[in-house]
Formats: C-alpha cells, sequence, structure tokens
C-alpha cells in the first residue's frame, strides 16, 4: 500500500529520519567537544580519519540505499513477497564489502596517512583511530540492512529510536574512555572509536528485536526462508554500484580536500574541522527529507498520474527550508557562539565563525537540490546519478586546487567551493529531469 503524500504523512516518515540524523549530529559534536577538550590533535585526527572511515562506510550506503529503493518499489508494485529476497541479498552483499574495507584499512591505510600526511603525529593518531574503527563496518551489516528495511515500508519511527539508543550509550562512552574512569586509563582517540564500534553494535541488536517484534516481518515474509537469488544480486547491483561509487567518491573528495587543509597549516584545519562539526545540523532536515523522497518516488513511479511526484517534490522542498531555518539559523545569527560548543579555544572562534556564516548560503541551495537528486534515484536511474556526481566533483576538486595549491588563497576563500557544488549539484539534476524520460526506468 502507497504511503499519502499529504504534507502530514510525508512529515511523518520523514521526522523520525530527521530525528535520528539530529542525535547523530549532537553525536558528532559531543565527540568533538570532548576531543578538543582532550588535545587539540586527537580533534583533528579524529576529524581526519573519520572522513576515512566514512568515505568507505559510504560504499556500504549506497547498497542499503538500492536495497530501500527496490523493496519499496516492490510494495508499491504489490508484491510484498519479493521483499525478502531483496532483503536477504542486500545483507551478504553488505557483509562482502565490509570485509573488504576492513582488511583494506587494517593492511594498507596507515602507509597510506604516513605518506602524504604533513604531521606525522596527526597521522598516528588517525592510524590509532580507524584501527578500532573498522570494526564497525561488520555492524554497518546489519544496521544498514535492517534501517533499509524499515525505511522502504515507511516506519521509520523504528530508526529514531535506535538512533536515540545509539546516542545515549555513545555519548556516555565517548566521556568514559576518552576521558578515562575507575581503572581504565584515558584512551583519547581510541577511546572515541571504540565508543562508536559498541553502540553500533547495541543499535543493531535493538533493531533485529524489533524486526522479530513487528507485524512486517510476517507481512513480507522477513527471514521466513532463504531466498538470495541471482536475479535479486544482479538488481541489486545494478541499481546499487552507481550509488557506492557516488558516494564513496563524493567523501573521498572532502577527504582529499581536508588533507591539502591540512597541508595548509594546522590552525586552517581545525578552524575547518569546527566547521565541519556543525555542518552536521544542516543535514538534519536535507538527509531526512532526502530519504523520504526516494522511498516516495520509488513508490509512486509506476502511478498514471504524472503530476504527483513533482508535487511530492515541491512539498519536501519546502518543509526542508521550514526545518533548515528552524535548526542551522544559529549558523547565519550566532555563528560563535555554535563554535565555542565544538572548540572553546578563542584562537579559532572568529575564523571559524566567519566561515560558517558565510557558507549559509550554500547550505540553502544543497536543501532545494536534494530532492531533485533523490528523485533520480528513486526512480532508479542510479547511474545517472553517478555522472551528476562524477562532474560535480570534478568541479569541485578541481576548484580547490586551484584556490589551495595554486592561488594560495585564504581559508575562508576555499570555503566557496561549497557553493560551486551545490548548485552544480541541483542544476544538473533539474536538467535531467525535464530533457530525459527518466520514468521508464525497470529494476
Amino acid at each position: 500500500m502507497r504511503l499519502s503524500y499529504s504534507y502530514s504523512q510525508i512529515l511523518k516518515v520523514a521526522f523520525p529520519l530527521m530525528l535520528g540524523t539530529f542525535i547523530q549530529s549532537i553525536v558528532m559534536i559531543t565527540d568533538a567537544a570532548f576531543l578538543s577538550r582532550y588535545s587539540t590533535l586527537s580533534f583533528d585526527a579524529s576529524g581526519n580519519a573519520g572522513l576515512i572511515y566514512v568515505t568507505l562506510f559510504m560504499g556500504l550506503t549506497g547498497l542499503g540505499d538500492a536495497s530501500q529503493i527496490i523493496m519499496a518499489r516492490r510494495i508499491g508494485q504489490g508484491q510484498p513477497k519479493a521483499v525478502n529476497a531483496v532483503f536477504q541479498s542486500a545483507m551478504l552483499v553488505i557483509f562482502c564489502f565490509a570485509i573488504v574495507f576492513f582488511l583494506m584499512i587494517q593492511t594498507s591505510v596507515g602507509d597510506m596517512l604516513m605518506g602524504y600526511s604533513k604531521n606525522k603525529a596527526l597521522a598516528q593518531e588517525q592510524i590509532d583511530f580507524l584501527s578500532v574503527r573498522s570494526y564497525g563496518f561488520f555492524m554497518g551489516v546489519l544496521m544498514l540492512s535492517l534501517n533499509s528495511f524499515f525505511m522502504a515500508t515507511g516506519k521509520t519511527w523504528v530508526i529514531m529510536v535506535s538512533t536515540a539508543i545509539f546516542a545515549f550509550s555513545n555519548i556516555i562512552l565517548d566521556y568514559l574512555l576518552i576521558f578515562g574512569f575507575w581503572k581504565v586509563p584515558p584512551m583519547g582517540v581510541e577511546g572515541a572509536a571504540l565508543a562508536s564500534v559498541i553502540s553500533e553494535g547495541i543499535t543493531a541488536t535493538v533493531l533485529l528485536f524489533l524486526l522479530y517484534k513487528s507485524k512486517e516481518k510476517l507481512m513480507y515474509g522477513i527471514f521466513s526462508k532463504f531466498q538470495i537469488t541471482i536475479r535479486s544480486l544482479q538488481r541489486l547491483f545494478k541499481v546499487g554500484m552507481p550509488l557506492v561509487i557516488q558516494g564513496f567518491f563524493a567523501l573521498a573528495t572532502w577527504t582529499v580536500f581536508f588533507t591539502w587543509i591540512e597541508q595548509m597549516s594546522t590552525y586552517d584545519l581545525t578552524v575547518s574541522q569546527n566547521i565541519r562539526a556543525i555542518y552536521f545540523l544542516a543535514f538534519v532536515p536535507i538527509f531526512g527529507f532526502g530519504a523520504t523522497t526516494k522511498t516516495y518516488v520509488a513508490q509512486y513511479m509506476d502511478i498514471k498520474d504524472r503530476t504527483v511526484i513533482p508535487k511530492i517534490v515541491r512539498r519536501i522542498q519546502f518543509l526542508i527550508m521550514i526545518f533548515l531555518l528552524l535548526i542551522f539559523h544559529g549558523a547565519l545569527l550566532y555563528p560563535a557562539q555554535m563554535i565555542a560548543i565544538i572548540n572553546p579555544d578563542p584562537t579559532y572562534i572568529e575564523d571559524s565563525a566567519y566561515i560558517l556564516r558565510m557558507v549559509f548560503g550554500s547550505i540553502l541551495f544543497f536543501g532545494l537540490s536534494t530532492p531533485y537528486f533523490q528523485t533520480i534515484n528513486g526512480s532508479g536511474n542510479t547511474r545517472v546519478t553517478l555522472a551528476i556526481e562524477i562532474i560535480c566533483m570534478v568541479l569541485y576538486i578541481s576548484y580547490a586546487y586551484l584556490t589551495i595549491k595554486v592561488w594560495n588563497w585564504n581559508i575562508a576563500a576555499v570555503w566557496t567551493v561549497e557553493y560551486l557544488y551545490f548548485i552544480s549539484l541541483g542544476l544538473f539534476s533539474i536538467l535531467y529531469l525535464y530533457i530525459f524520460n527518466w520514468r521508464k526506468k525497470e529494476y
């Protein structure tokens, strides 16, 4: 049964996802705040190493997104018994990728970091973080598979509950493991990584419990029988591989960006890490409504009324703008106070606040662009979004290279690259949707 596309129903689907993202943002802010007070080196290291981890994890996320799109499409087509094959296939493929990424970090990333990092102490801290954090890939197998299933069915409150449990456990463990407690010595950056892995394990267990207690488990026959098929794997790879590549390179671009900033100076890196930590508050409505867009588009792809999806997109854009102004207005009105929460050192606050206020407009462009981009993903045309992402990434990395390596601009001017990326993403998505017949996609 398709979801209603009234404002209240869209918000009902998106709100738990937003709240989940908000809780994750609070976790990231708390993590950054603890580490900045522990040591600036650990703060910078966790930021850069975290980008490397998330870059690889986005590969797993791409497969999860693909399974969400396909499961939602099957539900929209009235084929509930086909969902189990997609779900099980996703778990298998995500697990295989998790093994590859884990071994990659454990065997080769350390030498790479030592090779290109200007600050060797910073590089070693990053290695320490990643050696522990990489175990989180295996927690992601269950988390991503189950999240995708619940999002495809529109049961997003489950994501909210599991994320709240993750946040609660992570914040407590963060504090205890970073600074030490009782007979446990301070672990610094390794403590932050370990806290995340343990919290993910707790969250995966909770999600599995909620699945077994849900009526959807019976409705869609989840785990009712072994149902991994060649056909379901082929469909998952067809839709998912462009998303894997897209997610990987999108974050890889940001990782390169921060690496180049580290080579400018540790001061510029700390300022930029302050911005990055606050940035994720803006992603609360953008990611929440982005995932909602994919579910709605996938469910309504086969409807004859061609005006429905554009109407859904406009409504989602409106809601994104409302929530962006509600959640992220501090970046424009009181940026210094927001930065001080992350890093109270007055050395970095003025420049960090200036950049945060400057990039506020780019976030608005991102909010308007996301529903168009995710409409293409939800329609199953993931190769198109990959092509758009690649074009935007080339523009982004070229601009960053010129401003950092060639023209030697200051850190504030370098951050104007965000406008180029988000505007390009929106323009190319709109052009595709208006020029090409994207509704014919079968998967």
